[in-house]
């Protein structure tokens, strides 16, 4: 069997029509969700955008030992379990932060191929001057992010110039070159729809037509509540358009697994990292509160020869891809490997995870807490974010958010408050309690050094 990953960063699940979606076209996501097992409840694990693929990649939750970092030779990786049972194996990316700075995520691959570019990729130093789409104060990081950015993408002049287009097209021309390889792994990672969002206008113009103010492409992550109500309605519609573009050129790269013939004999997986906040939560960015819209995201698998448009129930995070892949290829998983094969769940039995746990890296000494964090500057709130790194845990019916120290925990209940607006921690104690046991056992059995697991054994 061969086997197709494809993740689209910071793709929000509630921003596909299979995921219930009713404003933004997904048609093509969409169609691979009607051939696919979904899964209504994929929890992201280690979080952000590295330590996500650390947990793709060796089948671990690597929030319990490290942070931030490139990929450790400590421990086996897909790429080189399955090059031992003869696969080929192929790594195409546009998402930077995977290769540059010597992140060495195509370790084991057989081949690799990074689109540069994207965000602050250190790729073009002209021009010199750059129109900002918006006032600096506005952006994320002070707007050097977004100058380099647009001196990266100045050269472009039609959609096929842009980052997902250019990446599904060259996982498009190496399936044509190795449609004939006795098994093969492909893993495609685009940075879209993560910010910057510059989508081609007519894309933006399917949401939010003919606005005429600011456009701020890559905002603050903290309070929202600098942008006024028709800038956010148009950064949510550049969002949209990206999500659809997206859309569009998967949708280009599935064809083309159809025209060759290979869908027969290949698993696809596709998937994300993390969500987003929208202004949700009187939020934008992805910051220290792991709230449903950025835990909760959307996968989908397609086997051959399986019954299409199958929604599975059960909890499943990303440390449980590779030993599901290394099942499915029949090679055995080393002893490294955390994650449970979801395999079963693919073949319609009930054997998912009882609770999953989203969180940044804890190897970290707890801080001192802040009382609300909606009431932190805006401009303050990066320095917060580097200090903040809580853990959530959600088990379908109640999601708890906890830290360390004086971490104030935060206790929703799913069913009757689905956007998480009233912390019910107080009068449903002994849940929370329960929910955070859970949690300190699995930081113990992920291997977790003791001195960070003793300030998180208090709720």
């Amino acid at each position: 069997m061969n086997f197709i990953i494809i993740v689209s960063d910071t793709l929000r699940r509630d921003h596909l029509g299979c995921y219930g979606n009713e404003w933004i076209s997904t048609p093509n996501i969409d169609k691979l969700a009607s051939q696919s097992v979904v899964f209504d409840h994929a929890y992201t694990g280690s979080f952000p955008t590295v330590p996500n693929r650390t947990d793709l990649m060796t089948g671990r939750f690597c929030f319990a030992y490290t942070d931030w970092a490139p990929l450790s030779p400590k421990y086996p990786v897909m790429a080189e379990m399955l090059g031992k049972a003869g696969y080929v194996s192929m790594f195409i990316v546009d998402t930077p932060h995977l290769m540059n700075n010597g992140y060495h995520f195509d370790r084991g691959f057989s081949g690799w191929q990074w689109i540069r570019g994207q965000e602050n990729d250190r790729l073009m130093t002209d021009p010199v001057e750059v129109r900002l789409p918006c006032a600096p104060a506005k952006l994320r990081g002070e707007a050097r992010t977004v100058t380099q950015y647009l001196r990266n993408v100045s050269q472009r002049r039609y959609e096929e110039d842009y980052f997902a287009p250019r990446t599904m097209s060259e996982a498009a021309r190496w399936l044509e070159r190795n449609r004939k390889q006795d098994k093969f792994l492909l893993y495609v990672d685009t940075f879209d729809p993560h910010e910057p969002w510059d989508p081609p206008q007519y894309y933006t113009d399917l949401y939010d037509p003919g606005y005429q103010g600011e456009e701020v492409i890559y905002p603050i992550y903290g309070p929202a509540n600098y942008l006024t109500p028709a800038e956010l309605k148009h950064m949510r519609a550049l969002y949209a358009g990206e999500v659809t573009m997206v859309d569009r050129w998967v949708g280009m790269l599935l064809r083309k697994v159809e025209e060759l013939g290979l869908l027969d004999t290949t698993a696809i997986i596709f998937t994300t990292d993390h969500g987003f906040y929208l202004g949700e939560h009187g939020l934008t960015g992805k910051v220290v509160m792991l709230y449903e819209e950025v835990t909760h995201i959307p996968l989908m698998v397609r086997l051959p020869g399986m019954r299409s448009g199958f929604r599975c129930g059960e909890i499943v995070q990303p440390a449980d891809v590779l030993p599901t892949i290394l099942e499915l290829a029949k090679v055995e998983a080393p002893e490294s490997v955390q994650g449970r094969s979801f395999k079963p769940l693919l073949e319609g039995k009930r054997e998912g995870r009882p609770f999953a746990v989203s969180s940044y890296a804890i190897i970290h000494a707890p801080v001192e807490a802040v009382t609300d964090l909606r009431l932190v500057n805006p401009y303050e709130w990066a320095k917060l974010a580097a200090r903040l790194k809580p853990s959530t845990v959600s088990d379908r019916e109640w999601t708890l958010i906890c830290g360390a120290g004086d971490f104030p925990p935060e206790l929703y209940h799913l069913p009757c408050d689905p956007q998480q607006a009233k912390n019910v921690f107080a009068e449903n104690r002994p849940i929370a309690e329960g929910l955070h046991r859970q949690y300190v056992e699995l930081l113990e059995t992920a291997g977790t050094a003791q001195e960070f697991v003793a300030p998180r054994r208090k709720l």
